[in-house]
């Protein structure tokens, strides 16, 4: 497994550092963090060891000043609230919803997807709640079949249940974008996961690093090809998602500069249905005869390697596709996909609700997470589906609780795998 972090240091310069957390366990009402781009980096919290060491008292004089109890003169508790501002103080929220068996609601609205990418999503966030320190953590999971196919009611539906936070998958972004901002002017922050929607609002985002991904593709793809000169063709769900398009910039910009013999063709939208993905694709493998390669950079590759292989063009292409489930495997292992980009879903999953929590919780910023993408090749596949299994085999949830909601609130919404 490789971890990509610099292919792209012309494009982009971001402060790499490794993100630990520190969680508890939690009662779960129904990753891995490592090679994490932070921007915002934040200071530590102030706790009520350091006003008392600022003042010269003890916690628990702080602690009564702050909870307003008895016991604490007015000009001592007056000296404590100007303390705590000073020092920038947040309460304890966490400690808040434990003591007042408050429930923490979050709901999850991404898509259903048609391979494993989205249960990994949902995995991840599952995993990282049952770690975190607040007992009372209702997760709703809402589920949309297609690309702006009930996003906008999911949003709605989980606004009418007053959720106190949301982890989204904006495929729309233009349309959620009053959504995300009602949500912010009620205080509900809302992270996204996988893809962004800029200047909407939201509280922070969690992705792959997009142009990490696409240079990385590029200069594979240019190496595979040893010199051959023709076409290479590129599919994505929809250029209007911000992630897709920055892909499709940088391969495009990085094979454009380091191999000008190959030809990037228009990007073939499929909007993330395996029909119309087939379709473009037999279309493309028929009217192209000098197609040398293909980038796929959704999760979606199957129905392109259907395609190809219906119209024999299979063996004389150079095919790189992006993240890893079990059909793409014999794929890989027979040649027919050169490489693969693994998105690491489970950590994206993973970090967003941290992210979110740490909003909730502690009342931080808005944040970004560019996770670097992992490289998986015939040679270090193995290795790979060990370390999948063992993540998976960790995501034992319990059986039979109330506290994981699947809803299909809002039209055309379907239930989510879990």
């Amino acid at each position: 497994m490789w971890s990509i972090q610099s292919a792209c240091s012309k494009n982009r310069q971001r402060l790499h550092s490794l993100c630990r957390y520190k969680a508890g366990k939690i009662v779960y009402l129904p990753g891995d963090g490592s090679n994490v781009t932070r921007c915002n980096m934040a200071k530590e919290p102030t706790t009520l060891h350091d006003i008392a060491k600022a003042l010269g008292t003890s916690i628990g004089t702080v602690h009564r000043a702050l909870h307003d109890n008895p016991g604490v003169s007015p000009k001592t508790k007056a000296k404590v609230l100007e303390a705590a501002k000073n020092l920038g103080y947040r309460p304890n929220l966490a400690a808040r919803f434990l003591s007042s068996k408050k429930t923490l609601r979050v709901s999850i609205n991404t898509l259903k997807g048609t391979t494993s990418f989205w249960d990994e999503v949902r995995a991840g966030i599952k995993e990282e709640a049952t770690s975190n320190p607040l007992e009372n953590i209702e997760l709703e999971f809402r589920t949309y079949p297609h690309i702006g196919v009930g996003e906008e009611e999911a949003f709605e539906a989980a606004l009418r249940e007053n959720v106190n936070g949301l982890i989204i998958f904006p495929s729309d972004p233009a349309a959620l974008r009053p959504y995300i901002r009602r949500a912010s002017r009620a205080h509900i922050p809302v992270v996204c996961v996988a893809t962004d929607a800029p200047d909407s609002g939201r509280q922070g985002i969690v992705a792959i690093d997009t142009l990490v991904s696409g240079s990385i593709a590029a200069d594979l793809m240019g190496r595979f090809l040893l010199g051959r000169q023709g076409s290479v063709g590129i599919t994505l769900f929809d250029m209007a998602i911000t992630e897709h398009a920055e892909k499709y910039a940088a391969f495009e910009s990085t094979l454009r500069s380091l191999y000008p013999h190959l030809q990037v063709l228009k990007p073939i939208e499929d909007h993330g249905t395996e029909a119309e993905a087939y379709s473009k694709s037999r279309q493309l493998f028929e009217k192209c005869k000098n197609l040398v390669g293909v980038y796929v950079t959704t999760e979606a590759s199957m129905p392109m390697l259907n395609a190809a292989s219906d119209t024999n063009a299979l063996s004389g292409l150079t095919i790189i596709t992006t993240d890893l489930f079990p059909d793409l495997v014999p794929q890989i292992r027979s040649g027919a996909v050169a490489a693969t980009i693994y998105q690491r879903p489970r950590s994206q999953g993973t970090m967003a609700f941290r992210m979110l929590h740490r909003f909730l919780v502690g009342g931080r910023s808005g944040d970004q997470l560019r996770l670097a993408p992992h490289l998986v090749m015939r040679g270090n596949l193995d290795f790979f589906l060990r370390r999948q299994s063992r993540e998976s085999n960790k995501d034992q949830l319990p059986q039979g609780s109330d506290a994981v909601r699947e809803s299909n609130e809002g039209a055309g919404l379907d239930s989510g795998e879990m």
